[in-house]
């Protein structure tokens, strides 16, 4: 039951701490994207991605009006892309970063992850061209976001990704030093990643989780 006191509290952090919610999430499952022919991936992720993200920022501002709390960010999580890259080991897969990118402006979103490997118990087909992209992705792309997790408390830590992203954290921010270097804010190496995760920069959509969250 509410009494004034609640109500009083909810208003005065409101109006002035400035309460807000920090984001909302889609998740959405790429797999169903994956084509031999990287042109096909990128038109399919791209029209997957506009078609279930289409009112995702008009609901959050309905959101908002409705219960007078700003949401700041909208955002969406997709299937790290090295699965789906892996269907295509001679395209480049800075295509599919761009047509994240493209995707993400086209619905309006702030900031689109899933540009991503998971590399903790070794290498699979995809994952040396993806991590090997992540710079020049990072730096072409507005609203991308990558990650790449190199190690479990299971399966102990991949040293040969770790001394990988060394040079990539490195690139990252020389090929976007003119922009404060975000290339390497929009990057998140992991150790125990979770199955599925909504927070960029790390953010990507779990194998295990419906087609659309």
């Amino acid at each position: 039951m509410l009494n004034t006191k609640d109500i009083l509290e909810t208003i005065r952090m409101i109006q002035d701490e400035n309460l807000d919610i920090r984001t909302i999430t889609m998740g959405i499952s790429l797999l169903d994207c994956a084509r031999g022919d990287a042109d096909a991936a990128c038109a399919a992720i791209y029209d997957k991605i506009c078609r279930y993200a289409e009112k995702l920022v008009c609901t959050g501002e309905d959101i908002e009006r409705e219960y007078g709390i700003p949401i700041i960010n909208k955002r969406i999580s997709v299937t790290p892309i090295a699965m789906i890259a892996a269907s295509c080991p001679g395209a480049d897969p800075v295509r599919y970063a761009q047509a994240l990118d493209r995707a993400a402006q086209t619905v309006g979103v702030n900031f689109i992850g899933g540009y991503s490997a998971l590399v903790h118990k070794g290498f699979g087909p995809g994952d040396y061209a993806l991590i090997n992209s992540i710079p020049e992705a990072l730096a072409v792309t507005k609203k991308v976001c990558s990650s790449v997790n190199v190690g479990s408390t299971k399966a102990g830590i991949n040293m040969d990704a770790v001394q990988m992203m060394g040079r990539i954290i490195r690139e990252c921010a020389e090929k976007t030093a003119d922009d404060s270097c975000f290339g390497a804010a929009k990057l998140v190496v992991f150790c125990n990643a979770p199955e599925d995760n909504p927070f960029m920069a790390g953010a990507f959509h779990g194998a295990g989780e419906a087609d659309c969250v």
